[in-house]
């Protein structure tokens, strides 16, 4: 008797084992399928190279002079616009969103940026954004974050918010991914390290997918573009890159997908936030830069 209670016991234990290992693999599942619909497949199903960009590696490489290997000297506007990447792709994978209107309504920049879920992302800029937001003892706006991640504040005290050598690190990562390579290149007085694009291919097809949102593929709605390449459309204009992927188009293709751009441009942010077109987070970045 007591053999079959210890037989029945063990076989309990084994269903409910079996059980939870289920529960486990179907939790798996769905937060993979979450990030698949947060992370955007750059490379069509079928090819050898299956990977996903960030929007902070994508602008960096719409940046990129492809056979010298690095950004212009002239462009000011890079620095801080990545910092804006940064934070989109905190919002886009769940990490960030702006505090929530209060009885009396507050603008989008004047709403601050609170921490949503503090598990890493996998990335290392990310997670160091990510840790900054989640430590600072004093809840900022999205503005104060773009200038405190590129270190433009006068309080000694925020400087170590600063996000250092972005470039070099993104760089580093599309080298890890095979899309870019490393160089060298003598400037007379210095040396500098350089990364030629690697997969002209890659590039190409990046750039390809910018045109066609605003050509053949636009949809005539901001609510119904694809949320990562209007985050790209915006970023690219913000970090002053977005003429990159237009300087192939015929002039007549140009004068479209430049009317369409501006069209986006003149759009009333606050009441695309008001009505839920997309994250209010990412409406405040382009109002921080649009400003």
């Amino acid at each position: 008797m007591s053999m079959v209670r210890e037989g029945g016991s063990q076989l309990v234990q084994r269903r409910t084992e079996a059980t939870q290992a289920a529960a486990a693999a179907a939790s798996s599942s769905n937060q993979s399928a979450n990030y698949d619909s947060d992370e955007e497949v750059v490379v069509a199903g079928g090819s050898d190279k299956d990977l996903r960009l960030t929007l902070t590696e994508e602008v960096f490489l719409l940046a990129l002079k492809d056979r010298e290997g690095y950004t212009s000297f002239w462009n000011d506007c890079l620095s801080s616009g990545l910092r804006g990447c940064i934070l989109v792709e905190l919002t886009l994978r769940g990490r960030i969103m702006l505090e929530k209107q209060a009885a009396r309504r507050k603008t989008l920049l004047n709403r601050k940026v609170v921490c949503k879920n503090e598990a890493p992302t996998g990335d290392v800029l990310l997670d160091e954004a990510l840790t900054h937001i989640r430590q600072c003892k004093v809840e900022e706006g999205v503005q104060s974050w773009i200038d405190l991640l590129s270190g433009e504040t006068w309080n000694p005290l925020k400087l170590h918010y600063q996000l250092r050598n972005v470039r070099q690190r993104v760089a580093k990562n599309l080298v890890e991914k095979s899309v870019l390579t490393t160089g060298k290149q003598n400037f007379v007085l210095f040396d500098m390290k350089t990364h030629p694009v690697q997969d002209d291919a890659f590039k190409s097809r990046l750039v390809k997918r910018v045109q066609e949102a605003v050509l053949s593929k636009w949809p005539n709605d901001v609510s119904k573009m694809d949320r990562r390449m209007l985050a790209l459309i915006y970023l690219a204009h913000a970090s002053d890159v977005l003429e990159n992927a237009f300087q192939p188009l015929s002039d007549e293709d140009y004068d479209v997908a430049m009317r369409r751009v501006r069209y986006l441009l003149d759009l009333d942010l606050e009441e695309q936030a008001n009505n839920g077109t997309f994250n209010d987070l990412f409406w405040a970045v382009v109002s921080a830069f649009l400003k």
